[in-house]
């Protein structure tokens, strides 16, 4: 079974740079197209980035284009989001979450298997 741990959460200033890391554990996590999934106060959850499992394949949130980038190293069984200029819209929880069936990247959650419990990012405005 699967189980995804995300890490590199935390309280940045606006304008400041992050990357989140999700490792994965008991499967290989590069057979499985994996997403970034965030949840702000009082809103429903967004799709921000994603990427296919050969990691030839990206995409991304058009409040996100230009700023964030994922990436995939699975040697390491773990997927990155390196997060620029950070926002306070930017704000919330973000989940990583896999499938292992989804050809290419996408941002719709309903697709996603196995989610990981998240970590907190905070751009104060």
């Amino acid at each position: 079974q699967l189980q995804l741990a995300e890490s590199g959460g935390g309280l940045v200033q606006p304008g400041g740079s992050l990357r989140l890391s999700c490792t994965a554990s008991g499967s290989t996590l590069g057979s499985y197209t994996v997403g970034w999934i965030r949840q702000a106060p009082g809103k429903g959850r967004e799709g921000v980035s994603s990427i296919s499992s050969s990691g030839q394949t990206t995409n991304y949130a058009d409040s996100v284009k230009g700023r964030f980038t994922i990436s995939r190293d699975d040697a390491k069984n773990t997927v990155y989001l390196e997060m620029n200029n950070l926002k306070p819209e930017d704000t919330g929880t973000y989940h990583c979450a896999a499938d292992p069936h989804y050809v290419g990247a996408t941002l719709e959650t309903y697709e996603f298997d196995y989610w990981g419990r998240g970590t907190q990012v905070t751009a104060p405005s």
